[in-house]
């Protein structure tokens, strides 16, 4: 017995684990009379300051947690040098064990416990708190079959503080996510991807990932795609191994959320009951039994081989007759003698009566490999997986597959997928001088992509690479397109068009002027007069109003030019039907001289008295 207490309340009465970061002990809290555990962290770290700081902090954030999936915390503290976690007391073992004792689990119970588990999760990631250390060995089974999660708190503070220490690994790598082994940012998808790790390991009794060393599995978890369960265990439905693959899948955003998950998992736990309402031993997982010498077997869809049955000896005489003599083996051997005559003549002509099954070619593009391996097989097809680069899918995902999507084939045909490895980087080489398809040859086997092709006029042969882009020792990623710019070869020479300039000239402002001066400015620039007309007009006489084209307009030579020329207005005593020369219509000139002024149109002196006026 343990004679020990911490803070004068936890009495410690039994140990009932140890870890690689804390013992677990059984406990009596003697203020509320109860059974708790306790987590004692391991003397090795209580020198580390900043590693104790996040124990407290995380451990406390995770005694907010109240929920039937996670063990509740009671309280957190320090007593002398013993930094201890108080927490509900479940007087059972792990799903670690039971995963053990039992081998692969009955496919109903263990979506049944992965449900469990993700709505514990859900509750803990709508709280802001990742676990970080999801592993069989920290879920707790109950009497009644309910799992519980442990261990919130230390896991999250360890993960933030070192993964190693005097050598030794801190953590499970077998359950660790990617970005958890590369060190980079943890999310609450990285608990959905050690539970997929641990349904999985329910389903086959296996780890998807094994090695030698922790580096060695940690690079397995970052590059390598595990195989599919249904490899080891056929009666997986393909529904629930669908959302092992996509929890296990190497991107966080291809992963459900917890509560996804939860909701996928209810869905393949309700089809499952059906399932076993027609069949109860639909998902039972056989027992391990030798056959002996003498038992009844019955063939059958999920039937179990019975025990073995009792020979009763009959007490009639038993005829001493041989028994090739007898009538009982004449008849067997004329039915031998029948089925392999049948079976000889159906090998040779049962191609010709029976129709070969087709099938139409799945969809598996931008699925993880195993998904896309999956759904190929339960189509009844072969898979043959090569890999390629692409930078613009990630690592593990099907980039293309032959034949496409939607043909028509018969079943067993065999459908390569080409699987992306994700960009490595590269220094781009000179492609400068290569013909266009040496060129292409070159980036396939630097597994580059080509882009687009632009034809540039040069004086290098037609098809030969002038430049490209990216140049020459850029940092490239494999999977990356390269643009080519190629020759069209020299240009056509083209005959050059004789241009015919027309010569122009200015519009001389003759406005104001005299019409015989006007005329000479408008000849004198190689120009002619058009159309003179006449309006009256309080301007001088036979003075120039208006013209067109208006001065300093630019005009072809040889064009005309307009006038409008001013004469007198005509007296208020006469009217237009007496002189139509004198109406106020403007008329065009018939000469270029103009006319002379009658004694009629001489102001007489009374008028230039009348004006004075």
């Amino acid at each position: 017995m343990i004679q020990r207490v911490l803070s004068g309340r936890y009495e410690l009465e039994e140990k009932i684990g140890s870890g690689g970061m804390a013992e677990v002990y059984r406990a009596h809290d003697r203020l509320l009379a109860r059974p708790v555990a306790i987590k004692i962290l391991h003397e090795a770290y209580r020198s580390d300051r900043e590693f104790i700081e996040r124990f407290h902090r995380e451990a406390k954030s995770a005694a907010r947690l109240s929920h039937p999936n996670i063990v509740s915390i009671y309280d957190v503290g320090v007593s002398g040098v013993d930094h201890y976690i108080v927490m509900e007391y479940v007087q059972s073992s792990t799903l670690k064990k039971k995963i053990q004792d039992e081998g692969p689990l009955d496919i109903l119970t263990a979506t049944q416990i992965a449900k469990d588990i993700a709505n514990g999760l859900t509750h803990a990631h709508a709280n802001n708190i990742v676990h970080c250390d999801i592993k069989p060995h920290n879920i707790l089974m109950t009497d009644d079959g309910r799992a519980k999660i442990t261990d919130f708190g230390i896991a999250r503070a360890v993960t933030e503080s070192t993964l190693t220490y005097g050598g030794s690994v801190i953590g499970s790598v077998h359950y660790f996510s990617p970005e958890q082994a590369r060190g980079g940012a943890i999310t609450p998808k990285s608990d959905v991807y050690s539970l997929g790790i641990v349904l999985y390991e329910m389903l086959t009794n296996r780890l998807p990932f094994t090695g030698d060393n922790p580096v060695a599995i940690a690079m397995k978890h970052i590059e390598e795609e595990p195989i599919s369960p249904s490899r080891y265990r056929p009666q997986i439905p393909p529904m629930l191994e669908a959302i092992v693959c996509r929890a296990m899948s190497k991107s966080p955003e291809i992963r459900p959320s917890s509560f996804e998950l939860v909701q996928e998992l209810s869905n393949v736990e309700a089809a499952l009951s059906m399932a076993i309402k027609s069949d109860p031993d639909a998902t039972q997982v056989l027992p391990r039994q030798e056959i002996p010498s003498r038992r009844v077997v019955r063939q059958g869809m999920g039937a179990q081989t019975p025990p073995e049955e009792e020979v009763k000896v009959s007490e009639e005489p038993v005829d001493t007759k041989p028994f090739y003599k007898s009538k009982a083996f004449i008849a067997l051997m004329a039915l031998v003698l029948m089925v392999g005559f049948g079976v000889g003549i159906f090998g040779a002509f049962g191609k010709v009566w029976s129709t070969e099954e087709t099938v139409t070619v799945p969809e598996v593009k931008g699925k993880q490999l195993a998904l896309a391996r999956q759904i190929l097989e339960d189509n009844k097809l072969r898979v043959n997986v090569a890999e390629t680069y692409d930078a613009n899918v990630p690592a593990g995902q099907v980039v293309s597959q032959d034949p496409e999507v939607g043909k028509t084939v018969k079943s067993d045909r065999l459908v390569t997928i080409y699987v992306s490895k994700g960009g490595e980087s590269i220094d781009m080489p000179d492609l400068a001088g290569l013909t266009k398809s040496a060129a292409v040859e070159r980036l396939q086997k630097l597994g580059l992509n080509l882009g687009s092709v632009y034809e540039k006029e040069s004086s290098s042969e037609p098809g030969t690479v002038l430049s490209h882009d990216p140049t020459t020792g850029t940092k490239i990623i494999r999977g990356q397109v390269v643009d080519l710019i190629v020759s069209r070869g020299e240009p056509e020479k083209k005959v050059e068009e004789v241009k015919v300039t027309k010569k122009v000239t200015r519009v001389p402002n003759v406005v104001n002027a005299g019409l015989s001066t006007a005329e000479s400015g408008i000849e004198g620039r190689g120009l002619h007069v058009g159309s003179v007309t006449y309006e009256d007009s309080t301007q001088t006489e036979g003075t120039i109003i208006s013209q067109y084209p208006s001065p300093d307009s630019e005009v072809e030579l040889g064009s005309s030019v307009d006038l409008v020329v001013a004469r007198r207005p005509v007296p208020s005593t006469s009217t237009p039907s007496d002189d139509p020369q004198r109406s106020n219509e403007p008329t065009t000139r018939e000469s270029n001289f103009p006319e002379i002024p009658t004694q009629s149109d001489v102001p007489s002196r009374e008028d230039e008295q009348e004006k004075r006026r």
